[in-house]
């Protein structure tokens, strides 16, 4: 029941009024000349009463029709972080994190794959696994169509379109399009070669390289020529190779024109215009305009001479020398 007050010049009347759910009660109430029409319904009071109950952010415009998500949402502002992992001393300003969060000190991880077995300490990325089965790709590029099963892939895609390079190094001015990207070339700075061989002990600052190097040791050449069956142990070998075959020589000499298949050998011919000879004997002052004239020069040094003759037991320190001993044989 709600009472209800009616006043004029007169006289004050008071009526009694049902309100019921979602239901609008009118009363129309006659005193003379003075007619007075009362309206009220269950969902004015409803939100009445979520306005009072509504509970404002004094730092931002948030509000909260819960008090206790307030004081959770409070904690962004005051940097309160009330729960800490016993392991490591991490904290945290809501409980469910910290749960996430034990999951790495565990090991627990209670969420698999249906198809694979892989197990996740999170639902999410488990949700974001499931789509290498279901090929299942909902972010798509507005610019060329382009579709990714994960929010941040298309974000970091979109930049090809935007040209935005927002990772930018501290050393030198180079800006890259993702933080990974950008930690691999501030190694080129700090030298970091955090990948090492097994086998070797040799250290590389990129995984992919180290995997290409450990192929030395086993042996392995996944990349075969289509032409003539020659196997490599990497893509950019095998893409150079090729070149044999198509005649491609996309390296052109800008001073004589002369081309090249291969960019190193192009580097190579434009000391002949240049002069510059960057290889330096530590026994004498000559200088060298490969790595490999430099190496042949050295046995004059050492007196290696590591191609032998099958027929007489001669040695030699130029491969070259060799052959041309060796006509002497056939004749």
């Amino acid at each position: 029941m709600a009472s209800v007050k009616l006043e004029d010049c007169s006289q004050t009347l008071e009526l009694n009024v049902n309100i019921k759910d979602e239901e609008k009660i009118g009363k129309s109430v006659s005193h003379g000349d003075h007619v007075e029409t009362f309206s009220t319904s269950s969902e004015q009071q409803q939100e009445d009463h979520r306005a009072k109950r509504s509970h404002h952010c004094p730092h931002c415009e948030e509000s909260f029709s819960i008090l206790s998500k307030l004081k959770i949402h409070l904690k962004i502002h005051t940097g309160e972080k009330p729960y800490s992992c016993s392991d490591c001393g991490k904290s945290f300003s809501r409980l469910g994190p910290l749960k996430v969060h034990e999951c790495i000190h565990t090991g627990e991880k209670p969420y698999s794959c249906s198809d694979c077995g892989k197990s996740f300490s999170r639902l999410g990325p488990l949700k974001v696994h499931e789509r290498i089965h279901t090929g299942e790709k909902p972010y798509s590029c507005s610019d060329c169509g382009a579709s990714f099963s994960q929010m941040g892939s298309l974000k970091v895609h979109e930049r090809i379109h935007t040209g935005e390079k927002p990772y930018c190094c501290s050393d030198c001015v180079k800006c890259f399009t993702t933080s990974t990207q950008l930690k691999v070339h501030q190694r080129t700075h700090t030298e970091e070669k955090p990948y090492s061989c097994s086998d070797c002990g040799k250290s590389f600052s990129r995984l992919g390289h180290l995997k290409s190097h450990q192929r030395i040791h086993t042996g392995v050449k996944p990349y075969s020529c289509s032409d003539c069956g020659k196997s490599f142990s990497r893509l950019g070998t095998l893409n150079v190779h090729e070149r044999i075959h198509t005649g491609v020589k996309p390296y052109s000499c800008s001073d004589c024109g002369k081309s090249f298949s291969q960019l190193g050998t192009l580097k190579v011919h434009e000391r002949i215009h240049t002069g510059e000879k960057p290889y330096s004997c530590s026994d004498c002052v000559k200088c060298f305009s490969t790595s490999n004239e430099l190496k042949l020069h050295r046995r004059t040094h050492t007196g290696e001479k590591p191609y032998s003759c099958s027929d007489c037991d001669m040695r030699f320190y130029m491969l070259g020398n060799l052959k041309r001993h060796q006509r002497i044989h056939k004749k």
